[in-house]
């Protein structure tokens, strides 16, 4: 890459200047060391960790061939019917004759090999996943649950594109979905295993509900910044980034520096992409309040009563982070994976039954973009395994276009056959601060970078 190149040639320009005759110098505080890990100079080190995936943009035509309403042949979670929204607010499916799943069936007459490398989620994929002519943006009222779109190729291969309303299930009850599917279509007969559930009586608000926390990642963002207006006013582009194993844990040892404080690879990065972001896009003013959310699988949390084996709905809690903005680009990444990590063990059993008394009376409609980044963690999902149909592993398998959400990132899972723990990072970014996004996500920023430095061990 012409990056690695240049920070290459820069370390070779660094070494020479300092394997050269000593000059007497009186300004001594004007000598730049090269930093170094194990011999490594620092800037080849990073531009090696983290490396900027590019992908093409191209046109891909479809052509549509069939499109069937399926009925499920037994009890798989994907409810057949749609939702619409009741008298108090609350959400409800409802079944009418023909409302299963929409099956549809398409054809290109490119080759798979013609879209790019296929590891990497291009936006221009977007034909491969059916939407409705004139479909409004989110629309989840009276919209098919489940949408599935098998698009076969020139040479062969065919793609797979699903669409799954959030309503009614969250990440690991869409992997249920997929294993269930692929084992059935495997073996020619219905396997579910573990057996289905979604009895949201586990989620049943006490009476009289017991709101204890404050709920912050649900509250109205009064943003007072420029990133709202930055984010949905710019020309936007998804940028994806394959983080290694060992930027992660250099990212983890630096956000533990020279503390007591103990956190997660997942602290390290999300506090490292969260400070990134908002490094680059020159937020103002300084003083005002950005968060930070993402969820946490609450299945494990729940003892009282615990929730059964194949539950597949929604049982995911919000945590919630938050740091002004000079806090962000001035302070440490010690200080804000603290954040991250605080508001992740924040989320208990109590604080699970808190929200779901506060949903109950406060009725919250949607959550809150401005003023924030929402970071997805799908690499614990069982993408690769859930979706073998019979042909082994996809190439790829997770989202495609994040545009029309452009304040989520999502950290991946990489490729069917890597094992060596990297990291896909994929996120949005107006155009201007694409450079400058990729230089600090790699710790080549001067800001930062000087304490950075001094935090690499020798």
């Amino acid at each position: 890459m012409p990056a690695a190149r240049a920070a290459a040639s820069e370390a070779a320009a660094r070494s020479a200047r300092l394997a050269a005759p000593k000059k007497r110098d009186n300004n001594r505080y004007n000598q730049q060391p090269v930093r170094t890990w194990h011999g490594i100079p620092q800037h080849f080190l990073m531009a090696s960790w983290v490396q900027e995936l590019q992908f093409p943009n191209l046109h891909i035509p479809i052509t549509i061939d069939n499109m069937a309403s399926v009925m499920p042949a037994g009890p798989i979670p994907a409810s057949p019917g749609r939702l619409r929204e009741t008298e108090n607010g609350k959400l409800e499916v409802f079944f009418g004759p023909e409302q299963g799943a929409l099956m549809v069936e398409a054809h290109s007459e490119m080759a798979l090999s013609e879209l790019g490398d296929l590891v990497i989620p291009n936006p221009a994929w977007g034909p491969l996943i059916y939407r409705f002519p004139n479909e409004g943006p989110y629309k989840v009222l009276d919209m098919p649950l489940l949408i599935a779109q098998i698009t076969f190729f020139s040479c062969g291969g065919f793609s797979l594109g699903l669409r799954l309303c959030h309503c009614i299930c969250d990440g690991l009850g869409a992997m249920q979905l997929l294993g269930a599917w692929a084992a059935t279509a495997k073996s020619g007969r219905l396997v579910t295993i573990p057996e289905p559930c979604w009895n949201r009586e586990f989620f049943r608000p006490r009476d009289p509900p017991e709101v204890r926390f404050p709920h912050i990642e649900f509250m109205k963002v009064e943003d007072g910044s420029s990133l709202t207006r930055t984010v949905w006013q710019s020309k936007l582009v998804q940028k994806c980034y394959r983080i290694s194993r060992g930027f992660q844990a250099h990212l983890k040892t630096l956000a533990q520096a020279k503390t007591k404080f103990t956190c997660t690879t997942f602290d390290a990065m999300a506090a490292h992409v969260w400070r990134s972001w908002v490094k680059a896009m020159d937020i103002e003013p300084p003083n005002c309040e950005l968060r930070l959310t993402f969820s946490i699988n609450a299945r494990q949390k729940l003892r009282n009563p615990p929730l059964k084996n194949g539950f597949y709905g929604n049982a995911i809690c919000v945590a919630c982070a938050r740091s002004s903005v000079s806090e962000l680009v001035h302070g440490r990444l010690t200080d804000t994976a603290r954040l991250v990590h605080e508001a992740r063990v924040g989320v208990t059993e109590e604080y699970l039954r808190s929200t779901i008394d506060y949903i109950q009376v406060e009725r919250p409609k949607r959550l809150e973009f401005g003023g924030k980044l929402t970071i997805t963690q799908w690499t614990r999902f069982s993408m690769y395994e859930s979706a073998d149909f019979g042909w082994g592993r996809p190439i790829y398998a997770g989202p495609v276009d994040l545009t029309p959400t452009p304040q989520v990132c999502v950290f991946l899972p990489q490729g069917e056959d890597d094992y060596s723990g990297t990291v896909m990072v994929c996120i949005c970014l107006p155009e201007f601060a694409t450079h400058k996004f990729s230089e600090i996500l790699c710790l080549k920023d001067s800001g930062d970078g000087e304490r950075v430095d001094r935090e690499i061990p020798e």
